[in-house]
């Protein structure tokens, strides 16, 4: 058993270095975590949706804005678009497909952020939520996963993570959304960060 645990680690390792190595990545990292910030000061808000495993990282990442990250802040307006209650009534009355494009059509606004995260860039849910957002005029990011899927070049930002594995890219993803939320908190309460 430690030889494959050994072999896992090395595998984590070598795609964390691999995404770290990728300027593009940090480029676009920066970008998305500028424009939210910027949408924060604006009045904007973030909405976030994922399933399965990212459908818990979208929930932690909206839990650590609206809550706190590293330090006391005022908590700053992101949703997770995955309350059971409104998943299973979107579902039962339209389908599966329809469960996030609801709920950006309910609480999405021009200029408000969706974050959407697919390990395949194939999930039709999450498809419809990037088209129903584009349509709102609201600024679509992909946290993506293997070339992209049908996601690949349908959002405005996109991050694809390399990897084989769901679970090797949702490492990649979770690091990701810590940064960006830690690139935010800098942005705005820079008095909290010390070099």
């Amino acid at each position: 058993m430690k030889k494959y645990i050994e072999l896992s680690l090395k595998e984590t390792m070598d795609n964390f270095a691999t995404f770290a190595r990728n300027k593009e990545n940090v480029k676009v990292i920066n970008e998305i975590a500028g424009i939210i910030a910027q949408g924060f000061k604006n009045g904007k808000k973030v909405l976030i949706c994922g399933n399965g495993g990212s459908s818990t990282d979208a929930m932690h990442f909206a839990e650590e804005l609206t809550g706190k990250f590293r330090n006391e802040r005022p908590a700053l307006p992101a949703i997770s678009l995955t309350d059971a209650s409104h998943i299973t009534c979107v579902a039962n009355d339209y389908g599966y497909s329809e469960v996030f494009a609801r709920g950006v059509e309910a609480y999405g606004n021009e200029g408000d952020i969706l974050i959407a995260i697919s390990t395949s860039g194939n999930s039709q849910n999450i498809i419809n939520a990037v088209s129903r957002a584009a349509e709102k005029n609201m600024v679509t990011f992909g946290l993506l996963g293997k070339n992209g899927g049908d996601l690949n070049k349908k959002c405005d930002l996109q991050l694809i993570v390399p990897g084989i594995t769901t679970d090797r890219i949702q490492e990649i993803h979770i690091a990701v959304l810590h940064i960006i939320i830690e690139m935010i908190e800098r942005i705005l309460f820079p008095k909290n960060y010390l070099e």
